[in-house]
């Protein structure tokens, strides 16, 4: 189910942290707002979308398929987070599965939508692409600090768990 939306609701986003109201109001035009019911699923890993989803209310989580019949939680999202991100950029497959814990709303943008404002907008398309790549820096960091620690614990206990 899709929501409207305002520039005021991307203002309370990552991706309108740098950007004016108005171009907030610009950006609203393009977005989407959804409902999504506890245990949905917005992509499946594997699959390619082109849109970038960020959590407005409720959580979602990062699934990985473990090829054992079930899935390992990577990371639970909550309002605020992205989701999405390398495939918005890049359009290859996602290396997770999204679900939402629980009842969500997500906004969600397309990279075409966001395309064809570069021309008329260039100065906020790259406004809400600095804010993408910020949440891709901080996956990082986590996943670093993540593989850190890990890596301390084998260490640690020589290898026995």
């Amino acid at each position: 189910m899709q929501l409207p939306i305002t520039g005021q609701d991307i203002r309370k986003t990552l991706l309108g942290a740098e950007l004016t109201d108005m171009e907030c109001d610009t950006l609203a035009q393009v977005c989407e707002v959804r409902h999504v019911a506890s245990g949905e699923t917005l992509f499946r890993e594997g699959e390619s979308h082109h849109e970038l989803f960020v959590v407005i209310d409720g959580r979602l989580s990062v699934n990985k398929d473990t090829g054992r019949g079930y899935a390992d939680t990577l990371h639970i999202l909550g309002p605020g987070d992205l989701a999405g991100e390398s495939g918005f950029l890049d359009g290859k497959p996602h290396s997770a599965t999204l679900r939402a814990v629980g009842d969500a709303t997500v906004l969600s943008l397309h990279r075409e939508n966001l395309e064809r404002l570069i021309k008329d907008h260039p100065f906020m398309v790259y406004h809400v692409m600095r804010a993408i790549i910020r949440s891709i820096r901080e996956i990082i960091r986590r996943m670093n600090a993540q593989c850190s620690q890990m890596t301390s614990y084998i260490q640690q206990t020589g290898g026995r768990f």
